[in-house]
């Protein structure tokens, strides 16, 4: 999503490759390490002075595809890497020492190798150790939130394995302009991309009509509203917004689903009541894997959250427990939300799939059984560690429903991660209720792996989620969270926190107030109807 920060696309003047003197070459191959085939990849190349370097395609078939983005603020936000089609590469380099790092999305270990160039070229095998196979245990991955070219997304999606992607072809970012005549947003889009599945093969398929509403400006005047975004839906939307409640009909009319992107958008709490939206974007655009870079973004968090800050804002922690936070509380307060995962590449320094979602098919990948298992939340999200559970033999987003007595459940956990864990968290209705010790045996190809059980005493409507971390060398943060399951007891509703009921009521008060003199009344109505579905929750 666009935001009103500044980045650098650094050019080939001070990072790319060889002058007319740096004659020696750097050639390499990119295989899996088991069946010594060819792969797809994302590769790093950096020399000592820190200048980084594209390597391109050898073979006529092939491709390279450079991504260069940092922020301007902050010189440690850098994303410099070139996706490769599974062909042999090439790179010109001068006599010097270099870092190599090759990625593969999540399934496969890092490759990193140290190398020094001198007057003769060097050939370099790069074998990739996969450390677990989702689509062999029926789960399949995706992406809600991306900004990359329709042209690019098939070399990208195979680089990173990512199964399903939704590039946001329609960008709106004007109050009350409809996408329906406006320029693509895609780079390399010159018309309209139809309601048609692109297959890039038989598991990895884009959906080209997504929409990303992201209003920045009211009567040509700046006046941030937020974002939302609909994906999988069916015609170009010939409306704009505000109001948003006519969008949001139409797209639930054609089997779409609606994305909250940041809980911290001035608008975002009355899109929640006013939508139905569907999913939320539990691992978001500013999750990266180079530094966290938005410490100050959006409206600030409530102080009940207790969320870690540092001099310049928002911690990467205090960030991620934030958003976990906010999700809480909507779940709490009846909003029955799936989790999604994006990263906004594209815009962002991030590569495609850092953040992901996977979805379970047990009968194998088809896009329409995978879009309903994300609604139906039969997923978990991740940037790192891979997280199975089940709540006696259900899946996640399954909805238990029982009689008056209290009833235990038991909580059966399997984690698999290239990193040893750190902790492995249950929560219950926003609370951490158990906290499981990782056991991190050895596992297949350098991976740690747990398999654990917990019990759930459910006395009363509750839902339930199970979420862990690894322990990062750098201390960085890694994480996969499930969906969450729900238990219905009839007699027993889940009654939110009096701290989140006021929080939401104040973020929609404030909005009203700040947009009276500048929404027109059909969207000024919303924020009231908003306020009055926050009241009526904290009356019951």
């Amino acid at each position: 999503m666009r935001v009103p920060f500044v980045f650098i696309s650094i050019g080939a003047l001070c990072l790319c490759g060889a002058t007319q003197e740096q004659t020696p070459r750097l050639t390499g191959e990119i295989i899996d390490a088991e069946t010594h085939k060819p792969l797809p990849a994302r590769i790093y190349v950096q020399g000592a002075d820190g200048a980084w370097h594209f390597p391109r395609s050898q073979a006529p078939a092939g491709s390279a595809i450079p991504y260069k983005k940092q922020r301007a603020d902050q010189p440690k936000s850098v994303e410099m890497h070139t996706s490769l089609s599974p062909h042999p590469f090439v790179v010109d380099l001068a006599p010097g020492k270099y870092t190599i790092t090759v990625e593969r999305g999540k399934e496969y270990h890092p490759e990193t190798r140290e190398l020094s160039i001198d007057k003769e070229p060097v050939h370099l095998q790069l074998k990739m150790r996969r450390w677990i196979d989702l689509a062999k245990r029926g789960w399949y991955s995706g992406e809600t939130h991306v900004h990359r070219p329709l042209e690019e997304l098939p070399n990208l999606m195979l680089a990173e394995d990512l199964n399903v992607a939704f590039p946001l072809v329609h960008w709106v970012t004007e109050a009350f302009t409809p996408p329906r005549g406006l320029k693509p947003a895609a780079i390399g889009v010159e018309q309209v991309a139809p309601a048609k599945l692109i297959r890039v093969d038989g598991t990895h398929v884009i959906y080209p009509r997504n929409t990303e509403y992201e209003i920045f400006t009211v009567g040509k005047k700046r006046h941030t509203l937020g974002a939302f975004f609909v994906i999988n839906h069916k015609s170009v939307f010939d409306k704009g917004v505000p109001p948003v409640g006519p969008i949001a009909q139409q797209a639930h009319a054609e089997d779409a689903l609606i994305e909250l992107d940041k809980p911290n958008w001035p608008w975002s709490m009355m899109l929640i009541a006013i939508m139905k939206v569907d999913l939320f974007e539990l691992a978001n655009n500013h999750v990266w894997r180079t530094e966290f870079g938005f410490p100050a973004f959006g409206e600030p968090a409530p102080d009940f959250m207790k969320i870690e800050k540092d001099a310049r804002g928002f911690t990467e922690w205090g960030w991620l427990d934030f958003n976990f936070k906010s999700y809480y509380t909507l779940l709490n307060c009846g909003f029955r939300l799936r989790p999604t995962a994006g990263t906004a590449s594209g815009v962002h320094p991030v590569p495609l799939g850092f953040g992901r979602v996977y979805v379970h098919l047990p009968n194998g990948f088809d896009y329409d059984a995978w879009v309903k298992g994300l609604n139906a939340g039969r997923s978990f999200v991740t940037t790192g560690p891979m997280l199975f559970a089940k709540v006696d033999g259900e899946m996640p987003g399954h909805v238990f429903r029982q009689v008056d007595a209290k009833k235990e459940y038991r909580v059966a956990v399997e984690t698999v991660s290239a990193q040893p864990l750190d902790r492995i968290e249950i929560v219950m209705n926003g609370e951490i209720i158990q906290t499981l010790k990782p056991q991190n045996q050895p596992a297949q190809a350098g991976a740690f792996e747990t398999k654990t059980d917990a019990k759930a005493p459910i006395d009363g409507t509750s839902w339930l989620a199970v979420r862990c971390f690894e322990k990062q060398p750098d201390k960085r943060v890694r994480f996969a969270h499930t969906a969450p399951f729900h238990f219905d007891v009839t007699s027993r509703p889940l009654r939110p926190k009096r701290a989140e009921i006021d929080f939401l009521v104040r973020r929609v008060e404030e909005q009203l107030k700040r947009n009276e003199d500048v929404l027109p009344e059909a969207a000024l109505a919303e924020y009231r109807e908003a306020l009055r579905i926050f009241r009526k929750k904290g009356a019951e």
